[in-house]
């Protein structure tokens, strides 16, 4: 039987074992799927090493950027972005093969790219800001370049930003946020996990104040669907969108890589 899984810490907040155990199920595909709480990305190995029918794996916070330097091989697009959330292992001669794949990307681009068009039919250039600056703020910023738009990531710790492409954008902290700058940037992209199940009531700091009925507000967090950081976007009169679509989306991705077709 083939087998599955999810790296990353901590995996309460994790949908991805329930979503593949019944689609297993459904479709009658003989595999299972665990998720391997991994609080050290220096264990990983030690995971390869003793589960012989792991065949794939879903990486998620803190390891998307750090499991890449165990990895044989990229796919284009992980080593454009900088980070991984998907790996198909392959074994030969008994050594394990393993190469990373983002599927957040699509799923993140797919999910927001009709709501972009909806508020921006002219196709003017639109500027985002991307909260957060980890492995799921690259897919983020990969996707908005390729749909056009000019993304610039906050930090409470600005610094330098390259994806692995060498593609660098501007960096600013919280307190750069004046309303100017919400007024000029009407894409808004919470990456951090503030917000999620059980700390709720948590929202970047940003002046929620400046938000009008112009502004995009999407939130990767997906539990509650409505986190802090959207609430208050609506309560503006901001569209806002949930990350849930995107989870599903860079599921379906993961399952094409295992499966062997092409992203």
């Amino acid at each position: 039987m083939k087998k599955f899984g999810i790296i990353g810490y901590p995996l309460g907040h994790s949908f991805s074992r329930s979503y593949f155990t019944e689609k297993f199920t459904r479709e009658q595909i003989d595999a299972v799927y665990e998720a391997f709480p991994m609080e050290s990305i220096e264990r990983f190995p030690d995971l390869v090493a003793r589960e012989p029918q792991l065949c794939g794996l879903n990486v998620t916070l803190p390891h998307k950027q750090a499991v890449m330097s165990y990895l044989d091989e990229l796919s284009p697009e992980a080593a454009a972005i900088g980070a991984v959330n998907v790996i198909k292992i392959v074994r030969r001669a008994g050594r394990p093969m393993m190469k990373g794949y983002n599927s957040d990307y699509l799923g993140f681009r797919d999910s927001i790219a009709p709501a972009i068009q909806a508020m921006n039919p002219s196709g003017e250039p639109l500027r985002a800001l991307v909260f957060g600056t980890g492995g799921a703020s690259r897919a983020v910023v990969y996707a908005l370049l390729q749909l056009g738009l000019r993304p610039v990531t906050v930090s409470r710790h600005p610094s330098s930003y390259r994806l692995g492409d060498g593609t660098q954008t501007d960096c600013l902290s919280y307190t750069d946020l004046s309303p100017e700058v919400m007024a000029s940037h009407r894409v808004l992209v919470n990456t951090t996990p503030l917000g999620m199940s059980p700390d709720i009531q948590g929202s970047v700091p940003i002046p929620y104040g400046c938000l009008t009925d112009r502004h995009l507000l999407y939130d990767l967090v997906y539990n509650p669907e409505e986190t802090a950081f959207l609430r208050q976007g609506r309560e503006q009169g901001a569209t806002t969108l949930s990350g849930l679509s995107m989870l599903y989306l860079q599921a379906q991705g993961s399952w094409r890589v295992w499966s062997g077709e092409a992203l």
